[in-house]
């Protein structure tokens, strides 16, 4: 059951960003064109050639309106009806070089509005803020995109962010203490502070911006030569079911058999039941178990490893 006065916060603040889309809208269509109009040419600009009712549904508008709204444009040049297609149920429709032209300067205009209204009186760092807001809204509420995911090394800042993602996906999932936030960080660190030879490295994985996961690799300590450990690997929830555990994963894997190391261990909990099918899939056997409390919870601890 929502908390209520989480509703109320999102009513809130639709009721706050309908008055700033409203001030968009008046700034970006100072022009011959009425609004409506206007987002019929912005929609066939990125569409290409549809039709009508694509454009309509797209754009949650009455039939009959975009019907009226096609015939006006057509008029004006800016639309072209095209060659019906094999079935002739829908007449393709798409932009003449003339209603290309105006989407362009459409465009233009909606850049400079959103620019001078939203980024501007910000701050640098308030600007990322809200950027980063807005994408993470974005993966979490519409439908996956095509993006396409980059492994990248992490940046200033994201180590902060990958000890607090964790500690609190870890605290919501699975009930886990501020104890388990606190050993992230202290890995963390240890990576940080780790030697660059033997050779260890940490990635991102990053998707249309929003950070999807991450894991690292690093020399293991207390255990035979040429051996590298795999630790804290995560994947944000938003992102599960599109194999970035498993990608990130196989890059841990390939990175250490590149470094020379002749095995890779890592350490997980049998409650993990998602990572242990990726560790399982890479080839990793469990090699031995071990009851223990951490965390507040009562756990049992697995040790895994893949020769190379």
């Amino acid at each position: 059951m929502a908390d209520p006065a989480d509703v109320a916060q999102i009513r809130s603040f639709n009721r706050f960003y309908t008055g700033v889309i409203g001030l968009l809208d008046e700034g970006m269509h100072e022009t011959m064109h009425s609004l409506a109009e206007a987002r019929v040419i912005y929609e066939l600009g990125k569409a290409g050639v549809t039709t009508g009712a694509q454009v309509a549904a797209a754009l949650d508008m009455d039939r009959g309106q975009m019907s009226r709204l096609m015939t006006r444009l057509i008029g004006q040049g800016l639309v072209a009806q095209l060659p019906r297609g094999g079935d002739g149920r829908a007449s393709p429709v798409g932009l003449t070089p003339e209603g290309r032209a105006v989407a362009a300067r459409f465009d233009a205009m909606s850049d400079e509005v959103a620019a001078r209204t939203l980024l501007d009186p910000l701050t640098p760092f308030e600007q990322a803020d809200m950027i980063g807001s807005m994408r993470r809204i974005l993966a979490m509420l519409a439908e996956p995109d095509d993006a396409p995911m980059i492994l990248r090394p992490h940046r200033v800042g994201e180590l902060g962010w990958l000890i607090h993602r964790q500690g609190l996906l870890y605290h919501l999932e699975q009930g886990w203490t501020g104890e388990f936030e606190a050993l992230i960080a202290k890995i963390y660190a240890e990576f940080e502070q780790t030697p660059p030879s033997p050779r260890k490295s940490l990635w991102v994985a990053d998707i249309g911006g929003v950070v999807a996961g991450s894991v690292f690799v690093v020399p293991a300590s207390d255990a035979p030569e040429r051996t590298a450990q795999l630790r804290a690997l995560y994947v944000e929830p938003m992102f599960r079911g599109r194999g970035v555990g498993k990608q990130l994963v196989r890059q841990a894997v390939s990175f250490a058999k590149g470094a020379g190391h002749h095995r890779i261990m890592l350490w997980t909990q049998s409650c993990l039941v998602s990572a242990r099918r990726i560790y399982e899939t890479a080839g990793f056997k469990l090699t031995s178990t071990e009851p223990h409390h951490s965390f507040g919870a009562d756990l049992v601890g697995e040790h895994w490893l893949l020769e190379l």
